[in-house]
């Protein structure tokens, strides 16, 4: 059985607010790639920002995304994802128009259940990582729900309830305790 989980869907969807819940909890969790490299990249000066160089942007996170996954190989138990190696990808995807399946290899990466927060005009905000607006990150949702179905994972909506019961779905969803 994989234990990787996935944590997908809209940006400002409140991802890694429940990700932060799950290793409150216990849980081991990797930060949003994107995140990340977008952090790295302003406090270094460098240029590869979705903002500024999407291409190198999206180069860094797929790189730091398959990093994350390596990593996580090495772990016992659950590992809680927020985004990943496919969320990369379907931006790059999107970007050039090059298929899927032009980074893939066909096998899954992550357990076959992925979790989508849907977008939530409510709890959306930008902020100096976030610079997009909710239209853009709608759209984005729209292209991660399509290329994890596409992909064959099943794709379950995270409710819009708050964080400790969404955190306990998540966790009934899988059987955990």
């Amino acid at each position: 059985m994989n234990s990787f989980v996935v944590i997908s869907g809209c940006s400002g969807g409140g991802k890694s607010t429940l990700l932060a819940e799950l290793a409150a909890r216990g849980h081991r969790v990797v930060e949003e790639p994107g995140r990340r490299v977008v952090e790295r990249e302003q406090e270094t000066g460098g240029t590869a920002l979705p903002w500024t160089d999407m291409r190198a942007f999206l180069d860094k996170v797929l790189a730091l995304a398959e990093h994350d996954l390596a990593e996580a190989r090495a772990a016992d138990g659950w590992v809680f994802f927020d985004r990943g190696v496919i969320d990369a990808v379907t931006a790059l995807a999107h970007v050039t128009g090059q298929p899927l399946a032009t980074w893939l290899k066909g096998e899954k990466l992550y357990k076959s259940q992925v979790f989508l927060a849907p977008p939530w005009p409510e709890i959306y905000k930008t902020d100096r990582a976030r610079r997009h607006g909710f239209d853009e990150a709608v759209a984005e949702y729209d292209r991660l729900q399509d290329a994890f179905e596409t992909l064959g994972y099943d794709v379950v909506h995270l409710p819009k309830i708050p964080l400790a019961e969404r955190a306990d779905f998540l966790c009934r969803h899988l059987l955990l305790d």
